[in-house]
């Protein structure tokens, strides 16, 4: 069936991965909508010039524009990336996140719902087939001790601006399911890497760091614990979900690649030890450098994927060694050019 996808924040890490991803096999309306934030780059799109797709530079808090996509582009199918997503900066500026994660949702949803619906639980006949996707983090349910995983049913506990944020915008899509019966799934990730990740995250600032010869930045004692999920499995099964999950669901997807975050720093170090060997002869090792945890740091996030694997039969393909290997490779060229 051709649809017509709207995809929000379609320039940035995840949701260009996506679009690339989809691009490939698919004869539908891709319409990416975008704010270009300092987080996003049109550069990360990589699809063939005949390719059904557009690109709005807009703003998913703007309800005029949010309205006129779907009206303009009769777009039957949401894809909700668009999210101020930094911990850090949700810290030192919390309004943004309130404005985009929550605002933009509910713009999104309202929109939808206008457009497919004619009243609560009554779809436009045009529409029956509508899908509105919500994208979020495990970051929604807190922090957890050395054991234990989270599943669709471990309570919300966010304990930084950025994860209240999302939980809140999860309840927003959670809520016009309930009521009016909007035809929605929410998906919610561990962290990701690979590809296109903005410079400012975890696993780039180690590569940037070593290449450049500056101290890499761990927080803490660096035994913070990260569940790492390669991009490409994050968004195969974003697309999974969007086919085949089940109304009104949530799908956790998670890499089981639980690490250290000091463990990060050192495999990365050791894979550039061996392939941009330091002029001095000296590990990049000896680059890391602890730095003052930042507030209210989770101890650790893992995901228990079973629901996704078991209903819709999504299985990572990369484990945290053999992705990293291919990170490594992008940003070098990145880097190094």
């Amino acid at each position: 069936m051709k649809r017509n996808i709207l995809i929000t924040g379609g320039a940035g890490f995840i949701g260009s991965n996506y679009i690339n991803l989809i691009a490939k096999d698919t004869t539908s309306k891709i319409v990416n909508l975008d704010k270009l934030t300092y987080a996003a780059d049109l550069k990360n799109i990589e699809i063939k010039k005949e390719a059904d797709y557009a690109f709005i530079e807009g703003d998913i808090c703007d309800w005029d524009t949010v309205k006129t996509i779907f009206k303009e582009y009769q777009i039957d199918t949401v894809v909700h990336f668009a999210a101020e997503s930094h911990v850090d900066n949700s810290i030192t500026g919390p309004k943004a996140f309130i404005e985009t994660n929550i605002v933009g949702t509910f713009n999104l949803l309202q929109a939808a719902y206008q457009t497919w619906m004619k009243s609560p639980n009554e779809f436009d006949p045009e529409y029956k087939h509508a899908r509105f996707l919500h994208v979020s983090t495990d970051e929604v349910y807190g922090t957890l001790g050395e054991t234990g995983l989270f599943n669709e049913n471990t309570p919300y506990a966010p304990n930084s601006p950025y994860s209240a944020s999302k939980a809140s915008s999860d309840m927003l899509v959670r809520s016009y399911f309930h009521t009016y019966g909007l035809p929605v799934v929410t998906t919610n990730c561990s962290n990701n890497y690979g590809p296109r990740q903005h410079d400012e995250k975890l696993i780039p600032t180690i590569i940037r760091k070593a290449v450049n010869e500056e101290n890499i930045p761990i927080y803490g004692d660096g035994k913070n614990v990260r569940d790492w999920l390669y991009v490409l499995d994050h968004c195969k099964g974003i697309d999974l979900v969007l086919k085949t999950g089940k109304l009104g669901e949530t799908y956790n997807i998670g890499g089981k690649n639980e690490r250290e975050n000091l463990y990060i720093a050192t495999t990365i170090c050791k894979i550039l030890d061996r392939v941009v060997a330091r002029s001095k002869g000296t590990s990049y090792k000896d680059l890391i450098t602890f730095v003052t945890d930042r507030p209210g740091h989770d101890f650790r996030y893992a995901i228990d994927a079973s629901k996704i694997e078991n209903e819709l039969k999504w299985a990572a393909e990369e484990n945290f060694e053999t992705g990293i290997e291919k990170t490594i490779k992008w940003y070098l060229k990145k880097y190094k050019n």
